[in-house]
Order: structure tokens, then sequence, then C-alpha cells
């Protein structure tokens, strides 16, 4: 049982709400507290990976992007709510995880964002493309590629709630992402 437990890792699913007004209408028609999902390697939240815009006033050219809390988005939007959330994983997932996370970044110029998979959640149709993903779809993906499967639907269904609502997933924090205790914020020089 010792070896089982020193074998046990964790990967973070950050759930946010920015209040852009993208967000807000997402949130009108969802009803969810959050609408964007990201996943980190650390609770430190170092690094964040998602599918998100590529540039801040441009909500639609989006793709594979690496976040952080004090750039872009959540700069922008410094009230910007978030839940985070652990996942308990092996240390070979963990690894793969983190070795498909590289592929990502290494390549993020093939992949671009599923505009078209957000229609198809509207409609309950599984709208999947190649190398195109939205963010709940991106990190379901990621985890189902990873030998961690949360869910038996289409990753092209899941919406960033249904990982405020899985049961294997434990509530780290909730509140403003800015005040979150174990943040490493930059210093200003």
């Amino acid at each position: 049982m010792g070896s089982e437990i020193m074998s046990k890792r964790c990967v973070y699913i950050i759930l946010t709400e920015t209040g852009s007004w993208i967000n807000k209408f997402i949130k009108f028609y969802t009803g969810a507290p959050y609408n964007h999902v990201s996943i980190s390697m650390d609770l430190h939240l170092n690094e964040m990976y998602s599918f998100g815009r590529k540039h801040l006033y441009v909500p639609v050219w989006g793709g594979f992007v690496q976040e952080n809390v004090n750039q872009g988005m959540f700069k922008h939007f410094p009230e910007t709510r978030c839940a985070i959330l652990k996942l308990k994983v092996s240390e070979e997932e963990h690894c793969r995880i983190s070795s498909l996370l590289q592929h990502f970044e290494q390549n993020k110029e093939l992949y671009r964002y599923n505009l078209i998979g957000l229609f198809g959640i509207m409609l309950d149709l599984p709208l999947a493309m190649k190398n195109a993903y939205f963010c709940s779809q991106f990190v379901a993906e990621l985890l189902k590629k990873s030998e961690v499967p949360l869910w038996d639907v289409k990753t092209s269904l899941v919406v960033p709630n249904d990982f405020l609502q899985h049961p294997d997933l434990q509530l780290v924090y909730e509140g403003k992402l800015h005040e979150y205790p174990l943040l490493m914020k930059e210093s200003i020089v």
C-alpha cells in the first residue's frame, strides 16, 4: 500500500470565468459558473494549457495556448473567478499527460480552435475535427489519450461544468484567480 501512495501524482484542472462578453454569452446559455477549462501539471499553476483565443481582442482566432495568470486574458480580467480541481493519477499517467502536452507545445501551429464543436454541444452532436479542439474537449481528450478517461461520452461533448461535477476531482480552491494562495506571482522590477 505504501508504494501505491508514493506512486500517485496529481494534475490540476482550472475552471475559470473571466467576465468577458463572450464568457457572459456562454454563461447565459449554459447557466454554468465556469465556462473555460485549463490543465496544469503543478499546484502553483506555473504552466497552464488549454485551447482558447490566441489574441486578446480576437475571440474567434484560437488554438493551443499556454496560459499565464499574469498575462493575457487573466491579466486583462483581474476579477477572474476560478475553481481549481485536483485529479490523482499514477506516475505513468502523469508522464503520458506531460509527454502529450510537450507534443502539443512543439506542434502548436498544427492545431486550431474547434468552433464548430461548440455548435455540436448545443445540438448534442459530437462534432470533432482533425487537429481542432475547444477547451473542455482538449482537456478531456488529453486525459483520455493518457489512459485517464473520465467519461464514457465523446470528448467533443464534454463541457467545463462536467469537470466540476466529476466525483474523481477534488476541489482545492474556489475564488478569485489572482487571490489563489499558492500562485507564484511574477516580481515587478
